[in-house]
């Protein structure tokens, strides 16, 4: 059974192996190979497709591939031109705020808001995410869903 503490762990991971990606670019460092590394620790596209809906995305919205997730995160792909790489928007600290944690056998539900923190300000995203246990009996993302909230 999935805790809703395995849920806020992998939240706290995902956060942290964002905000390193952030860090190995501003340091001149393999941020390409750090942001792969990391889409492979927390996404299950290992295992077949993943429903993934990033934030800032409306050309392609919906990316069900680790090529889509990593142009998203980092740019850098013909494939995706709006994509200029959420994380070189120079994150310094990700809040996640729970609306609820649902829990099941092997799979998790989270939905939310979190908060991306720079220069500029903060960035409130909704968020809905999916997590399923693999073999190894680590939490994966098998759904990543967020978008900005609704302006009227």
């Amino acid at each position: 059974m999935i805790t809703k503490e395995e849920v806020i762990r992998i939240q706290n991971k995902w956060s942290n192996g964002l905000l390193d990606i952030v860090n190995q670019h501003q340091n001149n460092d393999d941020y390409l190979r750090c942001a792969s590394n990391f889409i492979d620790d927390l996404y299950d596209y290992e295992s077949g497709e993943v429903l993934f809906k990033p934030t800032l995305a409306s050309s392609i919205q919906f990316r069900n591939t680790k090529e889509g997730a990593l142009s998203y995160f980092v740019g850098r792909n013909d494939k995706f031109l709006e994509d200029t790489g959420f994380v070189l928007r120079n994150w310094t600290k990700i809040r996640w705020e729970n609306y609820n944690i649902r829990t099941f056998k092997n799979f998790a539900f989270a939905m939310g808001n979190y908060y991306f923190t720079n220069h500029d300000g903060e960035l409130k995203v909704e968020f809905s995410f999916v997590y399923r246990k693999d073999i190894n009996n680590n939490l994966r993302i098998i759904l990543h869903d967020s978008h900005l909230p609704y302006q009227k």
